[in-house]
Formats: C-alpha cells, sequence, structure tokens
C-alpha cells in the first residue's frame, strides 16, 4: 500500500510556474536564490479582554477555526495601570502557518475570503517593510466562510503577516503577485 503525500495546489504552482518565471524576471542563476513563502502569522487583538476572560476563548477559537491549526492565547508582557493591564494577562490569539497549511490557507484567503469583502478593490501595496515581508489588516472576521455569521458576538479584525525570503519589497511583491495576491494597480 503507497501512501502518496498531499500537496496543496499553490505549493505544485509555485513549484512549476512561478519559480521559473521569477528566475527570468531577476535573472537568478540558482532555484534556491528564488524568494519563497516562509510562514503567515495572524494575530487577533482583543480589544476589552482586560475586563472579559472568555473573549480571548472566543478569539482563540475562532482563530483556530480559520487557520486550521491550534491557536494561543497571546499575554502582555508588562503591566500598564492606565488600561488595567496587568503582566501575563491573555489579550490576544495568534497563530503561525507553515509549510502545507499556509498554502492552503493563502489559497483560501485569495481566493474565498478576499473577494467577500465589502467595495473590495485589492489590497494596499504599501505593507511591505523594507525587508520583503508583507503585513495587512483585516477589519471583520466575517470575511472567512468559516465563520458562522450567526455565532459572532463581536466584528473584530486581525493582522495577517507573510514572512518571505526575499532580500527586497520588489522581490516579495513579484513573488506574492505570482501567487495571486491581487494588488490594487
Amino acid at each position: 500500500m503507497s501512501t502518496v503525500k498531499y500537496t496543496p495546489r499553490l505549493a505544485t504552482r509555485y513549484k512549476e510556474q512561478i519559480v521559473p518565471a521569477l528566475m527570468k524576471k531577476f535573472n537568478y542563476t540558482s532555484v534556491m536564490q528564488v524568494p519563497r513563502l516562509q510562514k503567515i502569522c495572524l494575530n487577533h487583538g482583543v480589544n476589552g479582554a482586560t475586563s472579559d476572560k472568555k473573549l480571548v476563548d472566543i478569539a482563540v477559537q475562532e482563530m483556530t477555526t480559520i487557520a486550521g491549526q491550534k491557536a494561543v492565547a497571546a499575554k502582555s508582557r508588562k503591566a500598564i495601570s492606565n488600561f488595567k493591564l496587568r503582566e501575563n494577562m491573555p489579550i490576544a490569539a495568534r497563530v503561525t502557518l507553515r509549510q502545507e497549511r499556509m498554502f492552503e490557507f493563502l489559497d483560501r484567503f485569495i481566493s474565498v475570503s478576499l473577494p467577500r469583502v465589502r467595495d473590495f478593490k485589492g489590497i494596499n501595496a504599501k505593507g511591505f517593510d523594507g525587508r520583503g515581508n508583507y503585513n495587512m489588516g483585516i477589519k471583520e472576521q466575517i470575511i472567512f466562510p468559516e465563520i458562522d455569521i450567526d455565532k459572532v458576538t463581536k466584528m473584530a479584525g486581525m493582522d495577517i503577516t507573510f514572512v518571505t525570503t526575499a532580500k527586497t519589497d520588489a522581490e516579495a511583491y513579484a513573488l506574492l503577485e505570482e501567487l495571486g495576491m491581487p494588488f490594487k494597480k
């Protein structure tokens, strides 16, 4: 009995089409020079987590549903008395996706979730950090089809970071555009 390893369609497309296209565009001499997506980090800061502990649990549950991987509660590093925040208090939910889960999430995000955004005209190309990583924010978690709108108690957004091995923003932009990110023209 042979075991067939599952490969996401975006990972296959990266190897077969995107790598040769980027090698040609940037005149790379080796396949190892081609930038690749390392990980996708999702972060969901919970407003009002200091007063209600259940909000963080709900956020962790939603993030787990969206990512398809167990999310963890992020804790505060230091106490801030003006915000009634103590050290090691759970205030956010986060998850880091790599390899197959990363490609699966990116595929669903590009083809299903982004088109569900109201008045969507493309994502902003100004979210690059100068080192080849891209950051973006989402205003509502209900754009993901995994979330049941009837069970949502509070609308919340999240930050998504795409970490690449690209050295420059131009290389990272080309990589993400080839992967299918709909940047504004």
